[in-house]
């Protein structure tokens, strides 16, 4: 008894802890009869030096750091993956971005250009849509629900709602504000101060010889359709390639026709006046809204049309873009840089444009 006594006392001295944490062991019991053996002396001293249970604190920290340690393993792995089935893509819409330049560089005819330029945007599409179907399932937003919480916190609003609003335009609220002059800040710090751009504020009206010179007047144009019973409008390559999308999610659509939908979207920017015209036709394109008929597609101008002065003599627009005040001042920002080239240049404002269908948010607006 006296040599089970001893040891027991040793193997507590043993696994004394100074830590006040730690709670002293319960009393050991002695008996005088057979229960107490040498194998329960050794149990009872591997509890007793069995290090703590961490505080559930501790341990909810712990889990977590490894849920995210397994969590970011397995996000690099199918960072990985995507990457490897984009890089093809990317390095074609590459290579094709430096031919595109190097047929400029040379002066070659404006049909080759053209075509080059033409499978540089089949390209960027294709890019564009396999990064889209690769993006996880988990980071798609839903854009309504978001776009609904936006304007009941008044990050932004339709304008003139109290008079029924005007589609594609938005005022933008307290929160709105500060979250787009914060981030104006943040780009003029890096490209304004640190890239020492060159920056300008031009006006918004521009008189019409500017952008006839440009092209503005001629060319600045979508196509549009129109519903051939109560007027509304629509853009005609935006419907088709929706119509197309629709017809291509049905189960029964045969393959090969779904190829033939398919590339008929990647070619959409592509298509004259009469090839939409005909693709209407072929696919038997109806008004989303009332399933009626719809006209012919047909050229609008997406400028606003002003005069200047109060005679009205010097027809006017408002500026469609930006870019059109940096390269009217090209002269007077190469003096202010000294004569010397490369340069940058940068403007940050609004452009105007007569949207057919601002159905997007605050993506497309008028």
């Amino acid at each position: 008894a006296a040599a089970v006594a001893a040891a027991v006392a040793a193997a507590v001295a043993a696994a004394a802890c100074p830590a006040p944490c730690v709670r002293a062991p319960p009393p050991l019991r002695l008996s005088s009869g057979p229960g107490l053996h040498h194998h329960h002396l050794l149990h009872y001293r591997h509890q007793l030096q069995r290090p703590p249970p961490p505080p559930p604190a501790q341990a909810q920290a712990q889990a977590q750091a490894q849920a995210q340690a397994q969590a970011a393993t397995t996000m690099d792995g199918d960072t990985r993956g995507v990457e490897t089935v984009l890089a093809p893509l990317r390095q074609a819409v590459r290579e094709q971005g430096e031919l595109v330049r190097k047929l400029k560089a040379e002066s070659t005819p404006q049909v080759d250009v053209d075509r080059a330029v033409a499978e540089l945007k089949v390209r960027k599409r294709i890019l564009e849509a396999k990064e889209l179907a690769l993006q996880p399932k988990d980071d798609i937003v839903d854009r309504t629900k978001m776009e609904d919480t936006l304007k009941r916190r008044f990050f932004y609003d339709q304008a003139f709602a109290i008079y029924g609003g005007v589609s594609g335009l938005y005022d933008f609220g307290p929160v709105g504000c500060a979250l787009k002059n914060n981030t104006l800040q943040i780009w003029r710090h890096h490209f304004i101060q640190e890239e020492q751009i060159l920056e300008i504020d031009c006006t918004m009206l521009t008189p019409e010889p500017v952008l006839k010179t440009s092209g503005h007047v001629d060319k600045f144009a979508d196509y549009m359709v129109k519903d051939l019973k109560n007027g509304e409008c629509f853009r005609a390559d935006h419907l088709l390639k929706a119509h197309l999308q629709k017809l291509m999610s049905d189960k029964k659509c045969a393959v090969e026709r779904k190829a033939e939908m398919e590339d008929v979207i990647t070619q959409m920017d592509n298509y004259s006046q009469q090839e939409l015209a005909d693709l209407f036709v072929n696919y038997n394109v109806k008004s989303p809204v009332t399933g009626n008929d719809l006209s012919p597609p047909i050229s609008f101008n997406l400028m606003f049309q002003t005069s200047i002065g109060p005679g009205g003599n010097m027809p006017g627009y408002l500026r469609p873009e930006t870019a059109q005040g940096i390269f009217l001042n090209f002269k007077r920002l190469l003096e202010f840089n000294q004569g010397k080239l490369p340069f940058a240049a940068a403007q940050i404002g609004n452009s105007f444009r007569n949207e057919i269908s601002p159905r997007s948010g605050l993506i497309r607006v008028r």
